[in-house]
């Protein structure tokens, strides 16, 4: 059972974000594995360890995406590839480069995040399973897998869909699959003798003006909240007030 895990690098979910000049500071914040994908990491080790196999981890990001890698290495994969890329990439432009880095590659099943905890689009693996031809399946809270097929159970708006598809196959991991483990001291230093892989976002992808779908034209932090306004008087002039409010101060009427 080969199985190849998408993993991305991103902010500590409790640091502070601060945005000057239209670009996010960087200086004292701590990058994680996105959470999400930290489930499909425990279920690619978990399945491996039982039908054997490998793990294969790839991430796409600027060169401190080693970090997030190596805690990949250590949680059990067996080795990993880095595509290096300075470009705030857009769901299609990431979904198109794990596609030049898996598409010749052999593999049974493909394990990710259901989101990024950043951007929250739920998109990169379904792009990438629509680009490689085969099926997927979202937000999976179970997971059990044979030689050639899967039975998925997941998440839908509060309910759950079970799904039998046909491997190869994409997988994406909602909260509540597994309980990811942290890496012990011997893996860590496992970690450090395990191979990476070095590629170039631009090598891949070099007509990326052509790949991406979207365009980022701004950076900002939300508006601050503001204290609420009361509005007094007859019921009708409150009304007259509040259409007011939103018309000429929101402008949302």
């Amino acid at each position: 059972m080969d199985i190849i895990v998408c993993l991305k690098q991103t902010f500590d979910t409790e640091a502070k974000i601060t945005v000057k000049d239209g670009v996010i500071l960087e200086d004292d914040v701590t990058f994680i594995v996105n959470p999400y994908d930290e489930y499909a990491i425990e279920e690619a080790v978990k399945w491996r360890d039982e039908l054997g196999g490998t793990v294969t981890v790839v991430s796409i990001g600027k060169e401190r995406a080693q970090e997030a890698v190596k805690t990949a290495l250590a949680m059990g994969a067996d080795d990993a590839i880095i595509v290096t890329s300075d470009t705030s990439l857009d769901s299609s432009a990431s979904a198109k480069a794990l596609y030049e880095v898996i598409k010749e590659r052999t593999f049974d099943l493909i394990l990710a995040g259901n989101q990024s905890v950043d951007q929250g689009a739920s998109q990169v693996a379904v792009r990438l399973a629509e680009m490689l031809g085969i099926g997927h399946v979202s937000t999976v809270v179970q997971l059990e897998v044979s030689d050639d097929h899967v039975v998925a159970h997941r998440d839908a708006d509060g309910t759950t869909e079970i799904v039998k598809g046909k491997l190869p196959l994409v997988i994406t991991a909602q909260q509540g699959l597994n309980e990811p483990r942290y890496p012990s001291l011997l893996g860590i230093r496992k970690a450090a003798k395990k191979p990476i892989e070095w590629l170039s976002f631009e090598t891949l992808v070099p007509d990326i003006a052509n790949v991406s779908k979207a365009k980022e034209v701004e950076v900002f932090l939300p508006v601050a909240k503001e204290a609420g306004k009361i509005l007094k008087g007859e019921l009708a002039d409150q009304v007259h007030a509040l259409i007011d409010h939103l018309h000429a101060d929101k402008k949302v009427l």
